[in-house]
């Protein structure tokens, strides 16, 4: 996938349908990785492993909006966006599952955690910092139901920080606090979007959900798709990209 598309930009024809053939690639090429992982797993070749089949679509939607700088905190069926950012391949996928302990054939956890949980490497070799707001990041998945939440709170504090300090070398880690952080949500997990957003101030930060949760960009709201009253659901004022 390009990186940092400029979505206001008017592009070809040809240029559109390059990017549709590039994203149904990433697609189907995931697809098979979640049958075939399953597959492996439900005959006892590999370990535990629950896949994105289904969530495919709107993983490509938010990877597009996904930029340098910009943070993911997510659970374990985000492979198709880990995919589209350039930062998951099939191979390190299912090293993965097979626990292979080689940090270059598996680079999330060298095998120590279980199957598809993500992360980005945030350290140079040497053990100093890199540059995260010149790439895209990924904070580490743990198997808690839910856990997405906590740990977008905490990214959503960190940003609020950021706007507000300034320290040396604070320029690796965030632009002044304006990065985006994305995360998916699925039915079981909505006792954590309560909790983390009614008990802890979370519409003062910068937080958006996709799939079975969805944002509108003003008076932005998180809401069921059946179309449960308002008011007993969260109101968020503005917009959730300022």
């Amino acid at each position: 996938m390009q990186d940092n598309l400029d979505l206001k930009k008017e592009i070809s024809f040809e240029s559109f349908q390059k990017q549709i053939l590039e994203d149904y690639k990433t697609i189907v090429l995931s697809r098979e990785a979640s049958l075939l992982g399953r597959r492996e797993v439900l005959s006892g070749k590999a370990k535990f492993g629950i896949f994105g089949d289904g969530k495919e679509l709107p993983q490509i939607a938010m990877a597009k909006v996904f930029q340098n700088g910009d943070f993911r905190s997510g659970y374990y069926r985000d492979q198709t966006f880990m995919m589209s950012i350039n930062e998951l391949t099939p191979k390190q996928l299912f090293a993965g599952l097979y626990a292979n302990t080689d940090i270059n054939e598996e680079p999330m956890s060298a095998g120590r955690q279980m199957g598809a949980h993500f992360n980005t490497v945030s350290l140079n070799e040497d053990g100093t910092w890199k540059d995260l707001v010149n790439q895209k990041n990924s904070s580490s998945d743990v198997s808690c139901t839910g856990a997405q939440m906590p740990r977008l709170l905490g990214l959503a504090q960190a940003s609020k920080l950021y706007r507000k300090l300034n320290f040396k070398n604070s320029n690796k880690f965030s632009k002044n606090g304006k990065g985006k952080l994305l995360t998916f949500i699925f039915d079981e997990e909505e006792f954590q979007i309560t909790d983390t957003v009614n008990e802890h101030d979370v519409p003062d930060n910068a937080m958006s959900a996709a799939n079975d949760y969805f944002l509108l960009p003003e008076g932005a709201w998180f809401g069921p798709k059946d179309g449960s009253p308002k008011d007993t659901w969260i109101w968020k004022k503005g917009n959730f990209f300022d």
